[in-house]
C-alpha cells in the first residue's frame, strides 16, 4: 500500500509538491478561507491563501478538496498512547524514568489517534507518583521503532517534559505521602536537593576530581530548574492547583496545568500567573471525588480571566478519536469558537514549545494537517485524513485505517497495526 512505500522510501512521497485545492481552510493563525489552497512540498507548508491568490506550481499534484475542511492536525497536550509506562512503587519521586524506554509504537491507540485527526502527542506516564518521569513529545508517524515519532529539538535533545502530580493520586502507604501537606514538602526537599547538585557540578568546572558523583535523579530535575524542561503538573482541587502555583513560583520552572478541574474557582490566580492550563472535558460524571466539580465551562471561565488553556485527551481516558468533541462540548458551555479551535491545535503546541513548526497553517511550518467531510464541531463531520510531514497517516477510504477510526474486531490489536503498515511478511 501507499503508506507501506512512503515509510520506507520517504523522498519520494514528498518530491512533488501537492496542491489542495477548493477546501474551506482554517489555518488558526489567520480567518477562515472559504475557496482555499494549501501547497505541501518536502514535509512542509509551501503556499497557503484563497484559490485566485496563490500560483500552483506547473509540476504539483491537484488534489481537489472541494466540500473538505482542512485544518492543523490536533496537538494533544497529554495523553498516554503506546501504553507508557514510568514510575514503579519503590519511591514517590521518579525523574530519571524515561516514557523513551516504555512506548510501543506499534501500539493500536497511536493508530486510533491519527483516525482522531492528532498528529503530535505528550506522551506521559501515570500519575501515581510525586514525580513519575520524563514525557516524550511525539509526532504520530508510521514507524516501527520510537526513533521514528521522536521530535528533535535544536541541540539534539529529544522534545519531552517532566511529570509531576498532587492531589489523591500520589497519596498512599509509606513512603509514599499521607497528606497533600507532605507530598508538597516532599517535592521541594528533592528540587533543593537538585539544586545543591547543580551547584557542586558548575562549582567544580572543568576539574572532574571536585564533581559529584553522578546522579540521575538530580540531573533530570535540574533540566526542569533549568527550565529545559516543561513540568506538565497532574492537578485537580483549587487548593491543589494553587500549591502547584506556589512550587512553581519557588522554584523558577515553567509548569503547564494538567487537568484543572477547579479551574473555574482560581481563574483569577491562573491568569496572574501566567501559566498554561490542559484541560480535559468529559461529557459524563464519574472518576476521583476531587474532580466531582469539573465543568465544560472552565474553558469559557479562563478565557474571560485572561489565562491561556489548551485541551486534552489523556487517552485512554477519554477518546484521542473524539479530542475534537472536547472542544465542540466547551463550545457548547460558552467558549467563544475561535479560542476552542485554537486550543486543539496552537494551544498545545505552544504548550510544548512547539509553535514554531506546528499548530496553525502556515508558510514554513510542518505539513502536519488534517481534511475533515465537515464542520470541526458537527457530530456528523469524519476525520477523512491525516497527514503527519505531508505523508498520510490515516485515510478513512481504506478500510484498513477505516477499522481504526470506527472499531471493531481487530481494532485494539497491537500486532495488526505493525502488519497493516509494513506488510505481514515483515512481523
Amino acid at each position: 500500500m501507499l503508506r507501506q512505500l512512503t515509510l520506507l522510501v520517504p523522498l519520494c512521497a514528498i518530491a512533488q509538491p501537492v496542491a489542495y485545492i477548493g477546501a474551506r481552510i482554517i489555518p488558526v493563525a489567520g480567518p477562515e478561507i472559504a475557496d482555499g489552497v494549501l501547497i505541501v512540498d518536502g514535509g512542509k507548508i509551501r503556499a497557503i491563501g484563497a484559490r485566485a491568490a496563490v500560483t500552483i506550481p506547473a509540476n504539483a499534484k491537484r488534489v481537489d478538496a472541494s466540500g473538505k475542511v482542512i485544518m492543523p492536525g490536533l496537538v494533544d497536550s497529554h495523553s498516554h498512547v503506546g501504553g507508557p509506562a514510568g514510575a514503579d512503587g519503590s519511591g514517590p519521586i521518579q525523574p530519571e524514568v524515561r516514557v523513551l524506554d516504555s512506548i510501543n509504537v506499534r501500539a493500536a491507540s497511536i493508530q486510533k489517534a491519527q483516525s482522531g485527526g492528532v498528529t503530535v502527542a505528550n506522551v506521559m506516564p501515570g500519575s501515581g507518583h510525586l514525580n513519575s518521569g520524563q514525557t516524550l513529545y511525539l509526532k504520530l508517524r508510521d514507524g516501527g521503532i520510537i526513533d521514528d515519532l521522536l521530535i528533535k529539538l535544536p541541540d539534539g535533545r529529544n522534545a519531552g517534559g517532566m511529570k509531576m502530580a498532587n492531589g489523591s493520586n500520589p497519596r498512599r502507604a509509606s513512603p509514599f505521602p499521607g497528606t497533600r501537606g507532605k507530598a508538597a514538602a516532599m517535592m521541594r526537599e528533592q528540587l533543593i536537593k537538585a539544586q545543591e547538585y547543580r551547584d557542586k557540578v558548575k562549582a567544580a568546572g572543568t576539574d572532574a576530581s571536585k564533581l559529584p558523583p553522578r546522579d540521575l535523579r538530580s540531573e533530570a530535575l535540574v533540566e526542569v530548574l533549568e527550565q529545559k524542561r516543561t513540568v506538565h503538573f497532574h492537578t485537580h482541587r483549587n487548593d491543589d492547583i494553587l500549591t502547584v502555583l506556589r512550587l512553581a513560583k519557588e522554584f523558577n520552572f515553567k509548569v503547564v496545568l494538567q487537568h484543572a478541574s477547579d479551574a473555574w474557582a482560581v481563574a483569577d490566580e491562573i491568569a496572574k500567573a501566567k501559566v498554561w492550563t490542559s484541560l480535559i472535558v468529559l461529557d459524563s460524571p464519574g472518576g476521583k471525588i476531587e474532580a466531582k466539580d469539573v465543568t465544560p465551562e472552565n474553558a469559557m471561565v479562563l478565557d474571560k480571566a485572561g489565562a491561556p488553556f489548551g485541551f486534552h485527551t489523556d487517552d485512554g481516558v477519554t477518546e484521542s478519536r473524539l479530542f475534537l468533541r472536547s472542544a465542540a462540548l466547551a463550545v457548547r458551555a460558552g467558549c467563544p469558537r475561535d479560542k476552542a479551535i485554537y486550543a486543539l491545535t496552537m494551544a498545545g503546541a505552544k504548550m510544548l514549545e512547539l509553535d514554531e513548526r506546528i499548530g496553525s497553517l502556515e508558510v514554513g511550518k510542518d505539513a502536519d494537517f488534517i481534511v475533515l467531510s465537515g464542520d470541526p464541531f458537527s457530530v456528523y463531520t469524519k476525520v477523512l485524513q491525516t497527514y503527519v510531514d505531508g505523508v498520510n497517516v490515516f485515510d478513512r477510504s481504506n478500510e484498513k485505517d477505516k477499522l481504526y477510526q470506527t472499531g471493531g474486531y481487530g481494532a485494539s490489536h497491537d500486532e495488526l497495526d505493525f502488519a497493516l503498515i509494513h506488510g505481514p511478511e515483515e512481523q
